[in-house]
Order: structure tokens, then sequence, then C-alpha cells
């Protein structure tokens, strides 16, 4: 996958600068080494996204796309080129470096949804914005929730919401380090208010069928 910049890459250009520039690829390019095969997924790409920009990126199997969004999202590093996030330059970043910028800065909603099935709607989002530090979590995973129309459902667990409801409840879990500055254990660890990690959440995170207190899900 080899592709030159939907914004300008010129730094100077006001329309570049007026909102800031959030996504900064120069030159990029990643290979992997299958035994004695080198294999080429991204070549030359340069792309510069702006604050407040909505981009789709498009592509047949094979070219690139899953690699090109694990740079932009930190899980991954370039084998040449340079790559900045939200003006933080990662290109050499450490893993426990691009945690911190997953953690603090991207957001993902995944395929799959992949929430808890042992937590509720609510407890879904309000674990993401625990590991977050987020002294109101409670209260911030409520509005979020209700602001995807699931106001009705934060009571029920994954197995007893729709597809879409499903995808809803992932969403608002991707919003919850917004808009408040970080305050975050090192670990990545929920936190309750106090500062406390919370044991609760996460022995029930991984657990289904029940919800953790021996309380069978709610119809």
């Amino acid at each position: 996958m080899g592709q030159h910049g939907a914004m300008s890459a010129d730094p100077s250009d006001p329309a570049r600068t007026s909102l800031g520039t959030r996504i900064d690829l120069d030159d990029v390019a990643k290979r992997y080494r299958i035994g004695d095969v080198t294999v080429t997924a991204l070549e030359d790409v340069s792309l510069h996204v702006d604050e407040e920009a909505f981009v789709v990126i498009l592509g047949p199997s094979g070219s690139g796309k899953t690699t090109l969004l694990n740079m932009i999202g930190a899980l991954d590093t370039p084998s040449e080129g340079r790559v900045r996030i939200d003006d933080r330059d990662i290109t050499g970043a450490s893993r426990a470096e691009r945690f911190a910028v997953r953690r603090e800065t991207v957001s993902f909603v995944f395929q799959s949804f992949n929430l808890f099935p042992g937590l509720t709607a609510l407890e879904n989002v309000q674990f993401g914005a625990e590991v977050s530090g987020r002294p109101d979590a409670p209260t911030v995973a409520r509005e979020t929730l209700a602001k995807v129309g699931l106001a009705e459902r934060v009571d029920h667990f994954p197995h007893q919401l729709s597809g879409g409801e499903q995808q809803r409840v992932a969403i608002a879990r991707s919003r919850h380090g917004q808009p408040d500055p970080p305050r975050r254990r090192a670990d990545g660890r929920a936190r309750l208010p106090h500062g406390r990690a919370d044991p609760r959440a996460a022995s029930r995170a991984g657990r289904g069928g029940q919800d953790g207190a021996g309380r069978d899900p709610q119809p």
C-alpha cells in the first residue's frame, strides 16, 4: 500500500494548522520477516489528518488497511518513516509508551464489539472510564449511554442486547477518556474515584452468565 496524503503535507499550510493536525504519517513503511521472505505491508505512506476531520480508509483485502490503522492506533511501529499522533512522536515508542498513547489519545470500536460478558452495559462503559481515571465514571457512563439511545438498557448484559445495541455500547465505551485530562495508574488497572483499583470490575469482567455477585442476569 503506497498512498500520499489526503491532506497537505506542508505544516505551514493554513488548512492544516487552523484546527491542529492530529495524525501525521511521513513516508511510512512496514515490513515483516516471515522465514526467509520479507513481506511489505506498507510502502511510502504519507497521511495528514486535521482535528475534526472524518476519514474513511478503503482498499481491497491485503492492501495494508489494518497495518495502517495499527500505526495510527499505536499498536505497532513502522519499519521506516515517522508517525506522530496528537503532536506526539511515537515512531520509536516503547510498548509501554504506546500503551499510554492508546489509553490517553486513541479510541477503538472493534468489529466484534469485545464487550465484557459478565458486566452490564453501564458497567462496560464505566469500566473504560475508570481505567482512564475519570472520577465521575458512573455519571459519565450513564450520560454517554443516554446519548447513544440506551438509557433504558443500562442494566442489561451483552447477551440481552441486539447486535446494534452492543455496537452502541462499544461506541459509548470508546468515548470514556474524553474530554478530561488523563489521571491513570501506570499499570492500567481500573480505579475508583478515590484512586484504588476496582477489584470487583476486574474480577467480573471476564465472567458470563452471572454478574459476579451471584445474581442471574436480569431480563
